[in-house]
């Protein structure tokens, strides 16, 4: 093989060797051809078995891109062409989100206090829940865990902060010992802080620790519960129901609110609720 040649063939051959790569949405990873293949047997009832079967198992139950209510993005059968077009079409069919939030206008000025807790409220799609733990090794000291939510669909925020859960949820467990909790928000969840380069710790940067009561939502109540969380968290909808899903909600005690250097506020419950987050 002539000299010119020789680095082509080492190219060719990297190539070749390179394992297959699957696109969802906007988001691809390595992945070999077995993992390809349990992905496309995967099916309904199969889906919470990778939950309860495997431990920190991820549920990979596929759900077509244009299920989701507002997704406009690009379906990944439109971002590559493989050969043979299976990646393409398995990818078309994997978990998909929302990767973009819709616009939202800034923050309120910090000296507003309760109108800018009520704009993290809002604002924020998942948040931090703190629980008095249930579980063996723990028992009885705070465990913290992630929780989607939503405090109503974009154009009506109520403050009253929502959640769609599973009894299959260590966190559930706890609530049922012990019912009360404290949800934390970061303004570093959106734009803001990254803007005005603001470490997360940062006083200006925005948190918001909401402390109640969790309850479950009252059948009077369910349809607004249920267009809360699905509007802000479309795929909830398609989760499957051999988990058993339900709704609650924080009955709240206390708001505290640090978004500005010099100390914390405690905001009046109801400064709190005749606050507007827009």
């Amino acid at each position: 093989m002539e000299a010119r040649f020789f680095p082509l063939a080492l190219l060719a051959g990297a190539l070749c060797s390179c394992r297959g790569y699957t696109l969802r949405t906007s988001v691809s990873w390595v992945v070999s051809s077995n993992d390809a293949a349990e992905d496309a047997d995967l099916s309904e009832e199969a889906a919470p078995a990778l939950l309860v079967d495997n431990a920190g198992g991820l549920w990979k139950q596929a759900h077509p891109s244009s299920d989701v209510p507002g997704d406009g993005a690009v379906s990944p059968a439109g971002r590559a062409e493989p050969e043979d077009g299976s990646v393409a079409q398995l990818s078309s069919r994997l978990f998909s989100y929302r990767l973009e939030k819709a616009e939202k206008s800034g923050p309120p000025p910090h000296q507003e206090t309760a109108r800018t807790a009520r704009y993290i409220a809002h604002s924020s799609d998942w948040g931090h829940l703190a629980t008095i733990s249930t579980q063996d090794k723990i028992k009885g000291l705070p465990f913290g865990n992630i929780f989607s939510v939503s405090d109503g669909p974009q154009d009506n925020g109520t403050g009253v902060i929502y959640f769609y859960v599973t009894p299959m949820d260590y966190t559930v467990s706890d609530l049922k010992s012990n019912p009360y909790a404290s949800l934390t928000f970061s303004e570093a969840e959106g734009e803001f802080c990254r803007q005005m380069v603001y470490d997360p710790e940062d006083p200006r940067c925005a948190r918001l620790t909401l402390t109640g009561k969790m309850v479950e939502v009252a059948s009077e109540e369910l349809g607004f519960a249920k267009q809360a969380m699905f509007s802000r968290h479309p795929v909830m909808a398609k989760w499957p129901v051999g988990h058993k899903w339900f709704f609650m909600k924080m009955e709240l005690i206390q708001v505290w609110l640090q978004d500005w250097i010099g100390g914390v506020s405690l905001i009046p419950l109801e400064d709190y609720f005749k606050a507007t987050p827009f």
